[in-house]
């Protein structure tokens, strides 16, 4: 056997026996439902919240870029990757978020693993949220600044951080998810905005899961009255429904990205399609905003069923502990007809294995009751009132 072979067994037979071990599982998605092993589950699983990748206006807008502009970009955008729909797209992202600008990127990920570099090097400072996305950390390491980790949604220990470290580098930046994609909580903005201005801090917040969903439709920095956040990143892979990253800010910030960002210079440019169901959908969440609502109204629905705190997004964390116990849980739910998929380390600490229960706009109020009645009985062991 090959040494590298080897090397990936061995590796491989750890995870196994941690039960932590991934592949993925085909899965085929109409709307709410998946089938998977030639089963339909009802999913709880997906992060389409406004259920916009299936709508009829998203697609048509899809199929009518794809018929006039092709399937793919067929450069990067600073090559003849840049096609028109991109300033269209922009244009609405930028308005969305009250910003001058905004610049797109190829994914979520790669978003934050150009952002941060560009703004922050080795002799600057960076803060993160111990829970904050994986692309988050990602982007602090390549940036080569100094790191540090505060505790979770703890302004006061980034306070004391910056208190003791900002006066040593030239540049700081604090970084944080939103809404926490684990924990379905929201970032206490007010809070580090203030220190942000305190310590000429930078602050940058990722609303992969906020936008479409809380704020009325806005995101996590309007949702409570607008923070000042002047580093607006996130995904149109979401409640948008397509597929993509962005940055909304001010237009100095966005010229920055497009000639200083490595993710945005040598990636190719988003196909049209892509483009197009964005900008559709962008259209629908703009002129429904009870409709973006509906997640965030049906996860406090199941919290309030099984007494758990009131939801603060569409996710709805059960944490249950061990990685073994969570995928039984997980299976139980599946015998029900039912899909959560279970969260382990190292997307999540270890201990804090869970079902991350995530609610769409779609899904109808009396299977959210029936989902509590059975994680109530099958999963928490306790007896229904």
């Amino acid at each position: 056997m090959h040494s590298l072979d080897e090397f990936a067994w061995a590796k491989l037979a750890t995870l196994d026996q941690a039960q932590l071990r991934r592949a993925p599982v085909m899965t085929a998605r109409s709307g709410i439902w998946v089938e998977r092993d030639g089963r339909r589950l009802l999913s709880f699983s997906c992060n389409d919240y406004l259920n916009l990748s299936q709508h009829p206006a998203v697609i048509k807008a899809a199929i009518a870029a794809a018929e006039q502009y092709g399937v793919g970009a067929g450069a990067s955008r600073l090559v003849t990757g840049n096609h028109p729909l991109y300033a269209e797209l922009e244009t609405r992202l930028a308005r969305m978020k009250g910003t001058e600008a905004a610049c797109v990127f190829g994914s979520g990920y790669l978003a934050n693993a150009g952002i941060i570099p560009a703004l922050v090097g080795p002799d600057d400072l960076i803060l993160v949220d111990e829970l904050s996305h994986a692309c988050i950390h990602a982007g602090a390491k390549l940036s080569g600044a100094q790191l540090y980790r505060y505790r979770h949604r703890d302004v006061g220990h980034a306070d004391a951080l910056l208190a003791e470290h900002r006066a040593l580098h030239p540049h700081a930046l604090i970084a944080t998810d939103g809404v926490f994609s684990m924990d379905g909580d929201l970032a206490p903005l007010a809070g580090l905005t203030a220190i942000a201005q305190r310590y000429d801090a930078w602050l940058l917040t990722d609303d992969a899961h906020g936008l479409g969903v809380v704020g009325g439709g806005r995101g996590s920095t309007f949702a409570g009255g607008r923070a000042d956040v002047p580093l607006q990143m996130g995904t149109l892979s979401k409640a948008v429904g397509a597929y993509g990253g962005y940055l909304c800010a001010s237009a100095a910030v966005v010229a920055l990205m497009q000639t200083r960002a490595r993710p945005f210079i040598y990636s190719t440019g988003l196909p049209p399609p892509v483009v197009a169901a964005a900008i559709a959908a962008l259209d629908l969440i703009a002129r429904q905003p009870d409709y973006t609502g509906e997640p965030l109204r049906k996860a406090r629905l199941f919290a309030r069923a099984l007494d758990l705190p009131e939801a603060q997004s569409a996710i709805v964390p059960v944490i249950i502990g061990e990685a073994t116990a969570a995928l039984a849980a997980s299976k139980r739910l599946e015998k029900e007809g039912l899909l959560v998929v279970a969260i382990r380390p190292p997307t999540v600490p270890v201990g804090t294995a869970r079902l991350r229960f995530s609610f769409t706009a779609l899904h109808p109020d009396a299977e959210i009751e029936r989902l509590a009645a059975i994680v109530r009985d099958c999963v928490l062991g306790r007896a229904l009132s």
